[in-house]
């Protein structure tokens, strides 16, 4: 997906870049439980989370890997309350998963929601 096109067009492979529209949706659900106390720092949150992530097109080796996975071939970056879990593989990156940074992670969820992308 190209961010450009905007969240809706989750799921489409465009310029070397997905992402699941599962995603974009938890995104969103972050946003709004945020919302309910600071409608403008849901707001920032979300345009931070999409303009990070649309930085992975040009540098897809910003992230780092999580120090849960270990010689991982997952990667993430941070964006405020947000972790941001993706993959590269044959010059695509592929957003696998958006939680929270207080929430555990769980390798299982990683491997499944890259399932779907391959």
């Amino acid at each position: 997906m190209t961010f450009d096109d905007g969240p809706h067009a989750a799921g489409r492979d465009s310029n070397n870049f997905t992402i699941q529209a599962l995603e974009v949706l938890r995104v969103n659900e972050i946003a709004e439980y945020i919302a309910l106390d600071e409608l403008n720092a849901a707001r920032r949150l979300v345009k931070k989370v999409f303009s990070s992530v649309k930085r992975l097109k040009q540098f897809p080796e910003l992230g780092r890997i999580p120090p849960e996975l270990d010689c991982s071939k997952y990667r993430e970056i941070i964006v405020g309350l947000c972790r941001v879990f993706y993959r590269v593989e044959q010059s695509k990156v592929y957003i696998l998963y958006v939680m929270r940074g207080e929430r555990q992670l769980r390798k299982y969820s990683l491997d499944e929601r890259a399932q779907g992308n391959s």
